[in-house]
């Protein structure tokens, strides 16, 4: 039997507890994430994104944060 949120009491946990979760669990995936459909082109671009991110953390930018940008807020 696979294990469920409930099981593990994930399903109590707030919303932006269960998305920090989520992402903790994708990136201790590393090598075994799935590798979806990205050109090795985007796969590149990525790699340099994320370095520029560690290089220069101050230049970070929640989703909420992007999304009101997007948005014009």
């Amino acid at each position: 039997m696979s294990p469920t949120m409930k099981a593990f009491g994930i399903d109590k946990l707030s919303a932006s507890e269960r998305i920090e979760l989520a992402l903790e669990i994708w990136e201790s995936l590393e090598d075994e994430r799935p590798g979806g459909q990205l050109t090795d082109e985007q796969r590149a671009e990525l790699r340099r994104r994320d370095a520029e991110m560690d290089a220069n953390p101050g230049t970070e930018m929640t989703w909420a944060g992007a999304r009101a940008k997007i948005e014009g807020k």
